[in-house]
């Protein structure tokens, strides 16, 4: 997830060290922004902010296909979970990169959804082009207003982020996150099987998950760093969550391997006994999701499949990272570390899991005394295919 921004600019950055902890600590407010400009004014619906497209038109299409990149594809899995869930419509993620490769992906009831936050990432640009050559209509969602994959798009969903300084992706892939599931909600709206309770209930929950990240990040910040200095010399980490949190698994891993140049790798829960657990071992570190949503059967049943999981993982490994809900008792006896995020919706709580885990990232690369900012090697605009 990247900005067209090839050189640091000018923007202060006040009292933190780094662009990045300052863009961590802008997160809530960004979320805030962007579920703002998608209400309308009497706050009774979602709005995009621009759309060839009519309620009607969208209400017709029948399966959503995402093409993004890096942390913009996180967000893409996390948000496929969304659309199934709150509207109802079949989901493919595919890699920008990998798309043009594909030719059955585009049909006129299949809607190409573009995630990029500089809106020029060539990757997404190529597959914008491809699904246009193919008659397929594109919804893009993107950080840059008047950006490439803005114009040609036939609608266009703006994240208010604000520019992000600092290559690795923090506040654009929240607000990423919380744009799908505004999206989600318009779909669902277009297609008739949104109440007003529902949508009035939705937004107050992304309303609340923003305002717990804000009570919550600080906590987060002096918990994390000693936990960092803990594990900074580590050469590599799993990371694991089923469901919606798999996708928050994913972006942990990559933000650790951009800022802290650690080996780390994002699995299904479930998937690591099919192969990943043979490199386990005392000193091999594992971070585990393992959130739940109490009002949720599903969030349940798979917490509880986890907590399964948690058992053997700690029987191999001495170096387990718990990400847990507030007042979780039953993790504290399965862990060597654990994180507390407050309760929250289950489609939303990624959300809140992921700022650990760029806490995590951060904290470890500021021991090894790198530069967080302008990791080796990484841009924020990837120009070439």
């Amino acid at each position: 997830m990247n900005s067209a921004i090839s050189t640091v600019p000018p923007v202060p950055k006040g009292n933190f060290p780094h662009y990045m902890l300052k863009e961590t600590y802008e997160q809530p407010e960004a979320i805030r922004e962007t579920l703002r400009r998608h209400l309308s004014s009497d706050g009774t619906r979602i709005v995009l902010d621009s759309s060839k497209l009519s309620e009607a038109e969208i209400a017709k299409f029948t399966r959503i296909t995402i093409a993004a990149s890096g942390a913009s594809r996180h967000a893409g899995l996390a948000g496929k979970q969304m659309f199934e869930d709150i509207a109802g419509i079949s989901v493919e993620v595919e890699y920008a990169s990998e798309y043009g490769n594909r030719n059955n992906l585009t049909s006129p009831d299949n809607l190409v959804l573009l995630i990029t936050q500089s809106g020029e990432t060539a990757d997404v640009v190529s597959a914008q082009r491809e699904a246009k050559l193919k008659s397929s209509k594109t919804l893009a969602l993107t950080n840059v207003q008047d950006s490439t994959v803005a114009r040609d798009a036939d609608a266009v969903f703006y994240t208010y982020a604000g520019r992000e300084v600092a290559i690795p992706a923090t506040k654009s892939f929240t607000t990423a996150l919380a744009g799908l599931y505004i999206l989600a909600l318009y779909f669902a709206q277009c297609r008739g099987v949104l109440t007003s309770e529902k949508l009035k209930a939705s937004v107050a929950e992304l309303e609340k998950t923003a305002n717990l990240m804000g009570q919550t990040l600080p906590d987060f910040d002096s918990r994390l760093k000693p936990l960092a200095r803990r594990y900074f010399m580590a050469h590599t980490f799993f990371f694991l969550g089923r469901a919606v949190h798999f996708p928050v698994a994913l972006e942990g891993a990559l933000k650790l391997k951009e800022i802290s140049y650690i080996h780390a790798e994002g699995y299904p829960t479930g998937e690591l006994a099919h192969g990943p657990t043979a490199l386990l071992e005392p000193s091999f570190p594992v971070v585990v999701m393992a959130t739940r949503d109490t009002t949720d059967e599903d969030s349940v049943n798979r917490y509880e499949k986890t907590i399964g999981n948690l058992k053997t993982i700690r029987s191999r490994s001495e170096c387990v990272i718990v990400i847990a809900t507030e007042g979780d008792v039953e993790v504290t006896q399965l862990c060597d570390e654990v994180i507390f995020v407050p309760a929250a919706n289950e489609l939303l709580s990624p959300i809140l899991e992921i700022v650990p885990l760029q806490l995590l990232a951060y904290y470890i690369a500021v021991w090894n005394h790198y530069d967080v900012d302008r990791p080796r090697n990484l841009v924020k605009s990837v120009q070439q295919e």
